[in-house]
C-alpha cells in the first residue's frame, strides 16, 4: 500500500512577498509578518525586560518595516534588515525610558579570566540573569554577544566610545560569571 505524503510549503518565496507587500497589499504584509514576528519579539525582548513593551516596540518596528520597505534592495537578508530596525527600535524606547547608563570608569581587563561556564541553567533563567544587568551592561552583552556586532558598531550605535563598549561588556560577563557560580554553588553546594 502506497502512503501518500502531503506536501506542505514550508517556505514562500520572499522575495515575491516583498514586493508585493511594498505595493501594500495587506495579505503579502500579515505573511511576512507571521513569518518574522516570533523572532523578531524575542530579538526586542532581549533588551527590554517587561513582554508588553517588547512586543509595542516590535510593532513599532514591523510599522517602520513596511513604511520603509521600499528602501530595502535585497542587498543582505531580510530578516537581518528586520532585525537591525528591531534593535534600533529597542534602543530608542529604552533611551526615551532613560533606562540607559553607561558607567564610564576605566576597567583593567584581565586576560586570564574563564569566558566558559558549566553550568545546567536553563535558558529561560539565563534570559533572567541577562535581565538583571544594568541596562548598559545588558544592551552592550546583547549587541555583542547574541547579535555579534563588533565595538566599533556598537559605540556608533549607542553614541559611546569604544573603550565603553569594551568596559560594559566585561563588567556585565564578569557579573554574570559570578551570578552563575552562585547559582552553582547553590545547587551543588561546591564552588
Amino acid at each position: 500500500m502506497k502512503s501518500l505524503l502531503k506536501v506542505i510549503q514550508l517556505y514562500k518565496n520572499e522575495s515575491a512577498l516583498i514586493k508585493k507587500a511594498t505595493n501594500n497589499n495587506r495579505e503579502a504584509q500579515q505573511v511576512l509578518f507571521e513569518m518574522h514576528a516570533p523572532k523578531m519579539l524575542s530579538v526586542c525582548r532581549y533588551y527590554i525586560r517587561d513582554l508588553q513593551f517588547a512586543e509595542d516596540v516590535m510593532l513599532n518596528g514591523f510599522f517602520k518595516v513596511f513604511t520603509h520597505l521600499k528602501s530595502f534592495k535585497n542587498e543582505g537578508s531580510f530578516e537581518g534588515w528586520i532585525r537591525r530596525i528591531m534593535i534600533r527600535e529597542s534602543i530608542s524606547f529604552l533611551r526615551k525610558q532613560k533606562h540607559i547608563e553607561f558607567s564610564v570608569e576605566e576597567v583593567h581587563y584581565e586576560n586570564d579570566y574563564d569566558d566558559s561556564i558549566n553550568t545546567n541553567i536553563e535558558v529561560a533563567d539565563i534570559q533572567k540573569l541577562i535581565d538583571e544587568l544594568p541596562e548598559g551592561y545588558k544592551i552592550v552583552f546583547v549587541m555583542y554577544a547574541i547579535e555579534g556586532y563588533k565595538h566599533n558598531e556598537i559605540a556608533s550605535m549607542l553614541n559611546i566610545t569604544e573603550g565603553t563598549s569594551k568596559s560594559q561588556l566585561f563588567k556585565a560577563r564578569k557579573l554574570l560569571q559570578e551570578k552563575i557560580k552562585e547559582i552553582n554553588t547553590a545547587s551543588y553546594g561546591t564552588k
